[in-house]
């Protein structure tokens, strides 16, 4: 049975970080995602990883911010999110797709997690 399952959101001050992780059982995948939705808002693109990690994708609202990576022995990716800022607020979501193209939509992956809150004060 394939699973993706998120961790490391919670609460933080604006400027803070936090690390999400995204551990995948059941199978290897070529092409994680990041995605998130806030309260009232469409879900969105965060971030994209493919193959070994050395082709990285970030939304504008994010790059310089946050990073995305892989761990392919551990078979879990990981979203690094540093100067966070209220707006980042959201379930974040990570997602994966057998394949390499295509990876910006949520229905361009084949399994998903089931999210996890991250919230940003002032």
């Amino acid at each position: 049975q394939v699973q993706l399952v998120e961790s490391g959101g919670g609460s933080v001050q604006a400027g803070g970080s936090l690390r999400l992780s995204c551990a995948a059982s059941g199978r290897t995948f070529s092409t994680y995602g990041w995605f998130r939705q806030a309260p009232g808002k469409d879900r969105e693109f965060v971030a994209s990883i493919r193959g070994s990690g050395a082709s990285t994708y970030y939304t504008d609202s994010v790059k310089g911010r946050f990073t995305i990576s892989r761990d392919n022995a551990k078979n879990t990716a990981y979203l690094q999110m540093n100067s966070l800022k209220p707006e980042d607020t959201a379930v974040y979501y990570c997602a994966a797709k057998i394949g390499s193209t295509d990876h910006y939509r949520w229905a361009d992956y084949n399994y998903w997690g089931q999210g996890t809150q991250v919230t940003v004060s002032s």
